[in-house]
């Protein structure tokens, strides 16, 4: 995510700004699909010159890569998930089970704001090899981010006898994955509150009591 260095009123409509191109190309992309959303067609959408999107964003990709970032988020700020407020609270949990209902929590929390644009994600990585490549990392950040908090959670009273921090993450990154929650959510038509419910008593079966 990039970060808005410019303070004052002028950095405040400046973000404002980039707000207003963000919603607007999140409706555009949800509506119509990668390929058919235009920079045109959001600036118009956002009531800004289409200009003024080249010059915060770049480009068509670059705009869905900080979309998506900002999605990921909830908000803004350039402040990675490992110290988001969510996450250090669910880390500094006293026991396995009071940390894995936060962290679930949390999670969740992402699942359904990122729902709707998984599909634009998937066919814009398919019709433009260039969108791939700007997610390009060493490691999967998603992956990191169950990685630590399992780390975490194996150490804490409650935890289940003999669990490994790779097995925790594995099933962490696996059951709370956007793939999962699609299915239920929105293929199969369970609520948001359902699913919740469900990834969270099936994860502490696995992870937290007595073997």
């Amino acid at each position: 995510m990039q970060l808005v260095k410019s303070t004052g009123k002028k950095g405040e409509k400046s973000r404002q700004t980039r707000r207003r191109i963000l919603e607007a190309a999140y409706e555009l992309f949800v509506d119509q699909g990668y390929g058919a959303t235009t920079l045109q067609g959001v600036a118009e959408r956002a009531g800004v010159a289409v200009q003024t999107i080249y010059f915060a964003f770049g480009n068509k990709p670059s705009l869905l890569k900080e979309l998506a970032d900002v999605t990921i988020a909830g908000d803004d700020e350039p402040v990675p998930t490992l110290q988001r407020t969510w996450f250090r609270e669910a880390l500094a949990a006293g026991t396995a089970e009071a940390q894995l209902r936060k962290h679930v929590r949390g999670t969740c929390d992402i699942l359904a704001r990122v729902a709707p644009i998984m599909d634009v994600l998937r066919a814009a990585a398919t019709q433009d090899p260039s969108v791939a490549t700007l997610w390009q990392q060493d490691s999967d950040p998603r992956l990191e981010v169950h990685t630590a908090a399992a780390r975490s959670l194996v150490a804490k009273p409650g935890a289940r006898s003999g669990l490994t921090v790779e097995h925790a993450a594995d099933l962490l990154f696996g059951l709370l994955s956007p793939q999962l929650y699609l299915l239920f959510v929105r293929d199969r038509g369970w609520t948001a509150e359902l699913w919740e419910q469900w990834v969270y008593d099936t994860l502490h079966a696995q992870l937290c009591g007595r073997r």
